[in-house]
């Protein structure tokens, strides 16, 4: 087979379990279900992926490096606007937000109660944080972001800013009012320039 092929089936299958681990959540995404979600035998996936937590870290990898392309050209907070209306990212890729938070609240839940799944998620969260830090030292130097607060901590309040949002939608409460919220959240962190 092509690299190609191969990449293209790769592709396949990590599209099919987002969806299978967002509806049915990680415990629920059982081998039978994947095989279902993707069109392909478990030998096929399981050719790809050495098992099912590889397979879940592969998505929530895709994720992190989709989201840290968007970060790298536009800020964290366009992130949380493309996760509320599903538009295209920086690379043409839609979030899609339900498979998306599906994946992110998995992701939240075994943190808490998996010490070997958060040990090996820290060095692929570590850089959705490099690439916001980067962007916000870029628009430090540009001008663009407020000097009076360290960027660390500026890092630190969008990423959690981020964690409310999921947590919001995560709820079921209502996600169509947000745009002011965001524009406050990014109002905060730009530099604000005396008229003269």
């Amino acid at each position: 087979m092509s690299q190609d092929h191969l990449d293209a089936r790769r592709r396949q299958i990590l599209d099919g379990a987002r969806s299978c681990f967002a509806r049915h959540g990680y415990e629920g995404a059982t081998v039978r279900r994947l095989e279902e979600a993707t069109g392909l035998s478990r030998g096929a996936i399981f050719h790809h992926f050495r098992d099912k937590e590889s397979l879940f870290l592969a998505l929530a990898e895709d994720d992190v490096l989709r989201m840290t392309e968007v970060v790298a050209a536009q800020g964290l907070v366009q992130v949380m606007r493309e996760l509320l209306s599903s538009t295209p990212s920086a690379n043409g890729a839609a979030l899609n937000p339900a498979d998306w938070l599906g994946t992110r609240l998995e992701v939240s839940r075994r943190l808490r109660t998996d010490p070997e799944f958060r040990s090996r998620w820290a060095e692929r969260s570590e850089q959705l944080t490099v690439a916001t830090r980067e962007r916000l030292l870029r628009q430090r130097e540009a001008g663009n972001l407020r000097d009076d607060v360290d960027v660390d901590v500026l890092t630190a309040f969008l990423e959690l800013v981020l964690e409310g949002l999921v947590s919001h939608l995560a709820m079921g409460l209502p996600a169509d009012d947000m745009d002011p919220v965001l524009d406050l959240v990014e109002e905060s962190v730009r530099r604000h320039r005396r008229a003269t």
